[in-house]
């Protein structure tokens, strides 16, 4: 036909090792419990705002430059986060005695409450999985995954505070 053209190929990459695979899949595994525990909120808070609320329990009352440093991400976007989960109760903003003009935030007890309960819930459903495995397995398990985040390094610190932290 005229006109008509072929749809272009493009070499598909080559399948990963078997252990890289076998580590995608455990990534997904972590990220589907993650995504469960969350769902367990009824939709009260979104991924993002979730990382955004565990990182600040863990900073404390911060101005919000620092959150925002701490994140890794604008301050607009932290800005606007922040204005969601003030309206929900689970933030509550402030100023810094030594100037007016540095807006601090701080987790309230209810956004504490959700962290907590999010963290209690994921668990929960890892320890479901953990169980299913003999003693022997869930032994190695562990020490693999030790080794494997000891070698991570950067990137375990990094995904602890990215806004893709969980």
């Amino acid at each position: 036909m005229a006109g008509v053209q072929s749809p272009v190929e493009h070499p598909r990459p080559a399948a990963p090792r078997a252990d890289v695979a076998a580590f995608e899949l455990l990534t997904q595994a972590l990220v589907g419990i993650t995504t469960q525990s969350l769902n367990a909120l009824d939709g009260a808070v979104t991924v993002s705002q979730f990382r955004l609320l565990r990182t600040l329990d863990g900073l404390g009352r911060v101005p919000s430059s620092t959150l925002a440093t701490a994140l890794s991400t604008a301050a607009s976007s932290v800005t606007r986060l922040v204005d969601k989960l003030a309206a929900a109760g689970f933030v509550a903003r402030g100023s810094d005695d030594s100037s007016r003009s540095i807006v601090t935030v701080e987790v309230t007890e209810a956004g504490h409450a959700v962290v907590t309960h999010v963290l209690t819930r994921r668990h929960a459903l890892l320890q479901a999985v953990l169980d299913a495995m003999d003693p022997a397995e869930r032994d190695h398990a562990a020490v693999a995954a030790a080794r494997f985040t000891q070698l991570a390094g950067d990137a375990v610190a990094v995904g602890a505070n990215e806004p893709g932290a969980l």
